[in-house]
């Protein structure tokens, strides 16, 4: 994007640059679905995640995505944010991360976040494995 004048301006490469890490990690489709949901209101929050969070920190290079991913799981466990672990979930298979590692991260999150806490996860994640593997066809 440009200011009209033809510069280019950082926030817009932030931006982009995290609009294609964000559609990398969670699937150009949910991406897609999202943004189009996105009014005048919202907009600007949409702008700010997508460059701030994915443009800036998922574009660090000091962690791999899949560390970021299972990262990602026991935060979303730790603030009980059930949509965005169902959504993570996905991430973090899409960069890598094995069910065992997932399971993992869980019970790690169990013993520091709270038992209630991840067992809701455990079932947000076996729901989204679940249609993972019949999207795949494996079950």
């Amino acid at each position: 994007m440009s200011d009209g004048n033809g510069a280019v301006h950082p926030a817009d490469e932030r931006f982009e640059r995290g609009l294609s890490i964000r559609k990398e990690v969670l699937g150009g489709a949910h991406v897609e679905r999202s943004l189009a949901a996105v009014s005048d209101f919202s907009r600007p929050i949409q702008e700010f995640v997508t460059g701030a969070c994915w443009g800036d920190i998922w574009g660090r290079p000091g962690l791999d995505r899949r560390t970021r991913s299972l990262l990602n799981l026991v935060m979303l466990t730790a603030l009980g944010r059930n949509h965005e672990l169902g959504v993570h979930v996905r991430g973090a298979i899409t960069n890598g991360a094995t069910e065992l590692e997932i399971q993992e991260a869980l019970l790690q999150a169990a013993i520091y976040c709270g038992v209630p806490a991840a067992l809701e996860s455990f079932r947000v994640a076996e729901r989204v494995l679940g249609e993972i593997a019949a999207e795949r066809g494996d079950g």
